[in-house]
């Protein structure tokens, strides 16, 4: 005879966030017996072990963080579905935005007032970090990912796309010359990305790509610590164009050497597990609207 599955999965979350026992039957208002009980079925079922118990310490084991992780997303996901179709398809629960810190800053943290004033039934839990979440494991419910995608089962939708422009200070050119073209490696001090960093220009003379070694005073792994030190005049650099968009519009930093200017660009797309069963609140159709007209930086 079949369990009341849900019901155990609440219960062993129960147990995972109060982290006893005792604590989870006192939050479910059961005695410690029935949920004991409830965890060694659980664990009979499956053929693993999930929680360590000793007389003072209870700790979930590998096992017990899978399943943790996968019993709050479907939890989640049944909520949501009883709600949705109890107020015929409004979206609600929690969704959990995994952004690269500068690009969150700048792109994706300016558009959350105008979502949840448009999704009041939605939480919004964003992460602004440039480790990549673990999408598949549940630590995030949609990711914002960079470049070419890797083989992976996720599910991608496009938001747009975003190139690179070399910028200066005004005060820098004032100081230092314009130059006309990309002699950068004997006449400029560049502030790059990362030691020993090489910059892609395109040739004058023949309209080829070409790359061009370039050296300079500074190194900085931040596309903010770059367009920082640029707009203090320090020196130039070439960064992604969300990361400079309100400093050319206030004059602060200008675009230099565009026709050499390669025109490279970098996709940037939303991750999710999709299918059938995707919940309403995951899905990236707001994303997608504001940020293809430009709102990745394009």
């Amino acid at each position: 005879m079949q369990h009341d599955r849900a019901g155990a999965m609440a219960v062993f979350v129960a147990v995972a966030e109060a982290g006893s026992l005792s604590g989870a039957a006192r939050r479910l208002g059961l005695m410690p017996s029935a949920v004991s009980r409830i965890v060694a079925r659980i664990e009979a079922r499956l053929g693993v072990r999930l929680l360590v118990r000793t007389t003072r310490t209870l700790r979930l084991t590998a096992e017990g963080e899978t399943y943790g992780r996968a019993a709050r997303r479907i939890l989640a996901d049944l909520d949501e579905t009883e709600a949705a179709l109890a107020d015929r398809g409004c979206p609600r629960g929690r969704v959990r935005v995994s952004a690269a810190t500068a690009h969150g800053r700048l792109v994706i943290v300016p558009l959350l007032a105008d979502f949840v004033a448009h999704h009041p039934g939605i939480t919004v839990e964003i992460d602004l970090s440039d480790e990549l979440a673990d999408v598949r494991g549940g630590r995030a419910d949609v990711a914002i990912r960079f470049g070419p995608l890797a083989d992976d089962p996720l599910t991608a939708r496009r938001l747009g796309e975003t190139g690179r422009t070399v910028v200066v200070a005004p005060a820098y050119l004032a100081r230092a010359g314009t130059p006309r073209r990309p002699i950068w490696r004997s006449t400029t001090a560049w502030i790059s990305p990362s030691a020993g960093s090489s910059r892609a220009g395109r040739s004058g003379r023949t309209g080829r790509d070409v790359v061009l070694p370039v050296t300079g005073a500074i190194a900085a792994n931040n596309g903010e610590t770059l367009v920082q030190l640029v707009a203090r005049g320090v020196s130039l650099t070439r960064v992604g164009n969300f990361h400079i968009a309100e400093d050319l519009a206030a004059g602060r930093l200008v675009p230099l050497l565009e026709p050499f200017n390669p025109q490279d660009r970098e996709a940037v797309h939303a991750m999710f597990v999709g299918g059938p069963a995707m919940p309403a609140r995951v899905r990236v159709d707001y994303l997608v609207e504001r940020m293809r007209g430009g709102g990745a930086g394009a």
